[in-house]
């Protein structure tokens, strides 16, 4: 019933038992099972957790095929992304929980709103990540869910004295409450979930605001005072929200993070050249296979233009582009995937695709996404930006 799977993850198993070997001695590795259908991000997963945790990993490329793994074996923790086929993420999610199944679940999702996020939790996920994640964000998100262990709650986010449970939705200044709007908990939830990294007042919209509500100039400022007063009420010191000139905002670096910066910046260096080097590998396995993917969407795009999409051809290329999104922006191709989720949503438009739709409405429609798809081919093609590489490995 497995075999698929073993061809998968075979090759990742032996190297990773002989690694472990060697650096662990008697103790047991732990095991993570990844459940997800592309195939380019889900080895890219497996090599580095394999590298960075020792972990033996197992690789499920759908839905049932996780299910059936999940109860067949023990894991520590999985990695379940939420668009699959056979079997969707958050249903897998619920029979794991409706089963008495405890293990960690970190999901991986395309969508950063909150009902998604809400959904997820309530569905019994522990953590989530969003697609395009950064590489060595998702391995700390897994290191942490591993030393919970398997009885783990959802995991509190915590900076210092600073505290957000995202099962309760509260927040805590030691033992002072924090009594926040919702834009100011999901700002603070924000900077919590990547307290290294400085956010650009354009990075904040981006990840906090809809497209066809863009805040005004200065309600960024406006949210930032507002938190920092009242995380100062609570007892916080007044620049535990830092201002970077120039660049944007971010939490005050700990004390104990900067008492032996030289040592620190030194193995975070080490750690995030190894896991490039993973990346690297498989981002070029990506790339070499990708024709294939574009040919779907080029299939979907020819047959909206003659009037013949059916929903078979339509669905297909809906997941194609999805996943394309994910992998070209945790490759480092943000440009290019952009540009996917763009043919995703159209793609996923009725008013515009459908048989029901008006000629006008599809000749529109047929046109932007062969120029879109243009696009993405000459993005391709170029090599990933140093910029986009280093914004994955210096968050």
């Amino acid at each position: 019933m497995f075999d698929a799977a073993k061809k998968v993850f075979i090759g990742v198993r032996e190297s990773t038992v002989i690694t472990n070997n060697l650096s662990r001695g008697r103790r047991s590795p732990m095991k993570i099972l990844v459940v997800e259908d592309d195939n380019s991000i889900a080895q890219a997963v497996a090599a580095t957790l394999s590298q960075q945790q020792h972990c033996l990993v197992d690789i499920a490329a759908d839905g049932q095929e996780g299910w059936e793994l999940a109860t067949a074996f023990s894991y520590d923790l999985i990695l379940l992304d939420v668009m699959l086929p056979k079997l969707d993420g958050m249903s897998l999610c619920r029979q794991l929980r409706q089963k008495g199944d405890r293990i960690p679940i970190l999901m991986l999702t395309a969508k950063d709103t909150s009902s998604d996020k809400v959904v997820g939790l309530d569905a019994g996920a522990d953590d989530y990540v969003v697609k395009p994640f950064d590489f060595p964000e998702l391995i700390a998100r897994v290191r942490a869910l591993l030393r919970r262990g398997s009885t783990a709650l959802p995991p509190v986010l915590e900076w210092g004295d600073l505290r957000l449970d995202p099962s309760s939705c509260e927040a805590t200044y030691g033992q002072q409450a924090l009594h926040l709007t919702p834009r100011e908990y999901a700002l603070l939830e924000l900077f919590l979930r990547s307290p290294r990294r400085t956010f650009s007042r354009s990075a904040i919209v981006d990840r906090l605001w809809n497209l066809e509500d863009p805040p005004q100039e200065n309600t960024i400022k406006s949210y930032i005072k507002s938190l920092r007063h009242k995380l100062k009420t609570a007892g916080a010191p007044s620049d535990l929200i830092e201002t970077v000139y120039g660049l944007g905002y971010r939490l005050k670096p700990l004390e104990s993070e900067t008492s032996h910066p030289e040592s620190t910046v030194s193995d975070l260096n080490e750690m995030q050249q190894e896991i490039l080097s993973v990346v690297v590998k498989f981002r070029e396995v990506f790339i070499a296979g990708i024709g294939d993917r574009l040919a779907v969407l080029e299939q979907a795009v020819e047959a909206l233009c003659r009037g013949t999409l059916d929903n078979g051809i339509q669905k297909q290329a809906v997941r194609e582009a999805h996943k394309l999104a994910g992998a070209l922006g945790s490759f480092g191709f943000a440009q290019a995937s952009q540009l996917a989720q763009e043919i995703e949503s159209l793609l996923e438009d009725k008013n515009g695709v459908s048989e029901a739709a008006p000629l006008e409405h599809r000749s529109t429609y047929c046109l932007r996404l062969c120029q879109l798809l243009e696009e993405l081919k000459e993005q391709i093609k170029q090599a990933p930006d140093k910029a986009n590489l280093d914004r994955l490995f210096l968050n």
